[in-house]
């Protein structure tokens, strides 16, 4: 996960630039800041239980949605327009959802309910999610049989080994790095070095990193087993580019698609309108449908704007959606309360989780029961009302989203959900004993009414236990670039980081790897564990991703009771509404959004 990536982009934009900007108080949980059992019940059902697809799983067409129906054009209000259109450049949700309705990867996420709930991965331009016969370091994809472009042109090996090659250009910058990064075997940027120039100066990757022996097939040959390739070519970033229409950066704003959808205008900041391809054959995807004729998409839409607009129901907004604008907050609390609305609106968890970090760097926290204290005396009450409470936000028990395979609803190692303003007592108590009474902790925050507003009152329950806290603003657009910074001044801040599939192998290893620790990295709490370090080695080789699943949990549970150098804050919540004639209206957890796949006009 290269720093620059979807979730660090993607935390900063909860914490500073709007996707979370909610204020006031819920009405919907308790005043303690927790919704109890509820939540801890949504959590469970949405837990992620992933298994990779055989051929079976991955035979078109898509199961039909309930009551479904063909035709029709459906309005789509978006805050944001899309900076990028190029798979290879799509690393931001908003990017991601659209690419579900125009773009095909090797593999992809089907839905095997109809709640959004339940996923696998399956083959989608390939018959299956991929066989390997040592572990995860030889890996081999076949392509199906009628696939094509947009444009009606074959997808075939050439396009698949162009779609890979490209990534390595100087001019692709924002999508995903990861099998860059296998390839090469290596980490950072410096994959570029494997193939300079991409595929443009008729240079080829060797047959021993990437093989295309015919027409149909793709081995990959790693140095390392990487067991969650399936997972990875099934992000928006490793979708198929055409070797034939490929413009190279002019691709961005106008791309050959692979999806039921293709881009029949595109206005930067104004508009965009998809329409129905007719060269996308149902019966090689058994991920998507087409059954809306036309997406007409209009930009600038504020989340007041769009909700009121999708409140009102009339005319063409009765057939409106958002696929990412959220209800603002001034609306949140009537629109989940109006049992009128209850068919129109969706809710579910983003793959967001927030953490107080504890700087294991400095000398004055290398004693465990400092940490200790800090944990529970820290309240995450102020957190979650300064984005909008319980219906914005769940108060976290550990280090994984319940969107990530490895969640446990029942791990809250410091009584958070019980006691969600923090027990002073208790960490008063391990303070003394540790001889660190009104110790001082510099507290780096971010400086957004969100952030004045929580760290005052985290810094007051840390005063109550016997710190003495001194709190230093950070700007909001340079936040992640001082956090990050390996000789920074704080003793703790608030981040927040997202899962890039449903595995703890895209949370724990970026986060906690003490081989990771740079000026820039995303081990922000700085550290350097060996356990966890050979644990990470060993876990990320393990090819069964529910038995994975069940040892990064465990490596959760001993950073947060052996280790302490984080307090989890928050799992981050969306909802979203839609029109009255808007049908196949589901939360996806894994999109994190409404699954603009499943959608139709009443």
């Amino acid at each position: 996960m290269s720093r620059g990536g979807r979730h660090a982009y993607g935390a900063l934009s909860v914490l500073a630039a709007g996707a979370l900007v909610l204020t006031g108080c819920s009405k919907g949980g308790s005043d303690d800041g927790t919704d109890g059992k509820k939540d801890q019940e949504n959590a469970k059902s949405q837990q992620a239980a992933i298994k990779f697809g055989d051929a079976a799983d991955s035979t078109g067409p898509a199961p039909e949605v309930p009551g479904a129906k063909s035709g029709g054009t459906m309005e789509v209000l978006q805050r944001d327009s899309y900076a990028h259109l190029d798979p290879a450049q799509i690393y931001v949700s908003d990017q991601m959802s659209l690419a579900q309705l125009i773009h095909r990867g090797l593999t992809g996420y089907k839905a095997t309910g109809n709640d959004g709930k339940q996923h696998e991965v399956v083959g989608d331009l390939a018959t299956d999610s991929g066989t390997t016969t040592d572990g995860g370091k030889t890996w081999k994809y076949t392509l199906k049989d009628g696939i094509k472009f947009a444009d009606g042109t074959p997808i075939t090996s050439k396009d698949v080994r162009q779609s890979i090659e490209r990534l390595f250009a100087p001019f692709i910058t924002q999508g995903p790095s990861y099998l860059q990064q296998w390839l090469a075997d290596t980490s950072g940027a410096d994959y570029r070095k494997l193939l300079k120039d991409g595929p443009y100066k008729g240079k080829h990757l060797p047959n021993s990193i990437l093989e295309t022996p015919d027409g149909k097939t793709i081995v990959f040959h790693f140095k390392k087993a990487h067991p969650d390739l399936p997972y990875a070519l099934a992000m928006a970033g490793y979708s198929v580019v055409s070797a034939k229409g490929d413009t190279k950066q002019r691709y961005d704003k106008a791309p050959v698609t692979s999806g039921p959808y293709k881009i029949q205008s595109f206005k930067s900041g104004k508009s965009m309108v998809l329409v129905k391809n007719p060269n996308w054959d149902a019966k090689t995807d058994p991920i998507r449908h087409q059954y809306v004729d036309q997406f007409n998409f209009q930009f600038n839409q504020q989340y007041e704007t769009s909700t009121k607009a999708l409140l009102a129901d009339s005319g063409a907004d009765q057939a409106g959606v958002s696929f990412n604008n959220q209800v603002d907050a001034g609306n949140l609390s009537q629109v989940l309360r109006d049992s009128k609305l209850k068919a129109r609106t969706v809710s579910g968890y983003q793959p967001y989780v927030g953490q107080m970090n504890i700087n294991m760097s400095k000398p004055e926290l290398k004693d465990i029961r400092v940490r200790q204290a800090i944990a529970y005396a820290l309240p995450v009450t102020p957190f979650v009302r300064a984005y909008g409470g319980t219906d914005a936000m769940e108060v976290a028990g550990g280090l994984i989203s319940p969107t990530v395979s490895g969640y446990d609803a029942s791990f809250d190692p410091y009584g958070k959900k019980k006691k969600p303003a923090g027990d002073a007592d208790k960490a008063r108590e391990l303070l003394k004993k540790a001889g660190k009474l009104n110790m001082k902790l510099t507290f780096g925050y971010i400086n957004t009414n969100e952030g004045q507003q929580y760290s005052t009152a985290m810094a007051a329950g840390l005063k109550k236990a016997g710190f003495d806290v001194q709190r230093q603003e950070i700007p909001a657009e340079t936040y992640y670039d001082q956090v990050s910074k390996l000789n920074n001044p704080y003793d703790i801040f608030h981040t927040a980081w997202g899962a890039d599939w449903p595995s703890a192998s895209t949370v724990i290893p970026p986060l906690y790897d003490g081989r990771q620790i740079a000026d820039g990295a995303a081990n922000y709490s700085q550290i350097n564990d060996s356990h966890v370090n050979s644990e990470i080695d060993r876990i990320n080789q393990i090819t069964d991703p529910v038995r994975s699943a069940a040892e990064w949990e465990k490596i959760d549970k001993y950073l947060l009771t052996k280790v302490v150098n984080e307090v989890p804050t928050g799992y981050y919540k969306q909802t979203q509404i839609a029109g009255s004639k808007v049908g196949g209206l589901v939360y996806d957890d894994v999109i994190g959004g409404i699954d603009p796949r499943r959608l139709y006009i009443k």
